[in-house]
């Protein structure tokens, strides 16, 4: 991310929109259980909210930086936070109860491995674990702000079907103006 973004994602306007807004519309009616995984946390103030919800969160962010920062803040606390890549994450098959993304899938470098991420997620979660996220919808303005970043924009009219050949079922995808979320469930028997 560029300096403006890291700076805008560990504000505390973003802190209270994420908190007031975002996170209440993505989890709308899905339970993550109690030991859930949450993709690229980035600084970490979705992991905030996040850790209130779940008797345990484990954490998987690429960003060296970033997951050592999150990981020292969140000592102590019932957080795990791993460096790692989530399109080959370290984790087995079945290991968590729900899963969640916030406004980070548009940061992987390729469609193609957004496709690995996805089914990196459905692998590592149980039978029956719901996987929830959002992202942003893409304008000007969002472009802009995205300059020099790494900026792959996610289209809401073809993820439920590319959730779906990740191995998910009952994919569903809604927007508003300025983001879309969705939700998709790992198939109860395989």
């Amino acid at each position: 991310m560029n300096l403006l973004h890291r700076c805008a994602c560990r504000s505390a306007s973003w802190g209270k929109l994420l908190e007031s807004r975002i996170i209440p519309w993505t989890l709308d009616e899905v339970s993550l259980g109690g030991d859930a995984l949450e993709i690229g946390p980035g600084p970490g103030l979705t992991t905030d909210v996040l850790r209130t919800t779940v008797e345990r969160l484990t954490c998987i962010e690429i960003d060296q930086r970033l997951a050592a920062s999150l990981a020292k803040r969140m000592q102590g606390l019932n957080v795990t936070v791993v460096e790692g890549d989530a399109t080959e994450m370290p984790f087995p098959d079945g290991s968590f109860s729900g899963a969640v993304s916030l406004t980070m899938l548009h940061h992987v470098p390729s469609r193609e491995a957004q496709d690995r991420l996805l089914a990196e997620v459905c692998r590592v979660l149980k039978p029956g674990a719901w996987f929830a996220g959002s992202d942003s919808l893409t304008s000007l303005r969002w472009r802009l702000y995205h300059l020099f970043d790494t900026c792959v924009p996610v289209d809401p009219a073809t993820f439920a079907e590319r959730l779906g050949r990740a191995g998910f079922v009952d994919a569903t995808v809604d927007s508003n103006p300025w983001a879309f979320r969705f939700r998709a469930q790992k198939p109860q028997r395989l």
